[in-house]
């Protein structure tokens, strides 16, 4: 079976979708694909996400990712909203789920890490859940 792709969705794609992506990515490629993207971009990723990605986990999210719209990434199967408190589009898809998440945009790095962490411990059970076959059934 093809991996099924993951679109991590917030308005600027600019912080917690981009984190999402690379720990994707960085957890779970032999899972699934990641993507994120937003319904508006930015210049560049949040420096702070960029600074403690690099602390925590050696990834370099500017080395492979930046801002994008959603009509920029794949057709996907899953998409996972982060909690932007905004109405999200309507992306065709198998399966979503919104994280809840707040924006540490401007909060310290303790705030950050949390935020960080919390992404990190999603991915591990989106990851279960799509190894379990709960998200995603075969079409005919």
């Amino acid at each position: 079976m093809e991996k099924p792709k993951v679109a991590f969705v917030c308005v600027h794609n600019s912080c917690r979708s981009q984190i999402a992506e690379a720990l994707g990515k960085y957890l779970s490629s032999n899972v699934f694909e990641s993507y994120s993207a937003g319904t508006e971009t930015t210049p560049q990723i949040n420096q702070d996400a960029v600074r403690l990605m690099k602390e925590m986990y050696q990834i370099n999210m500017e080395e492979t990712q930046y801002s994008k719209l959603l009509s920029e990434i794949p057709e996907v199967d899953i998409v996972i909203t982060m909690g932007c408190n905004v109405k999200c589009p309507a992306i065709p898809c198998k399966y979503r789920e919104d994280w809840g998440l707040n924006d540490p945009t401007g909060k310290n790095d303790a705030e950050f890490s949390k935020i960080i962490h919390s992404i990190h411990t999603k991915i591990l059970e989106l990851t279960e859940k799509i190894e379990k076959g709960e998200l995603i059934t075969e079409s005919d």
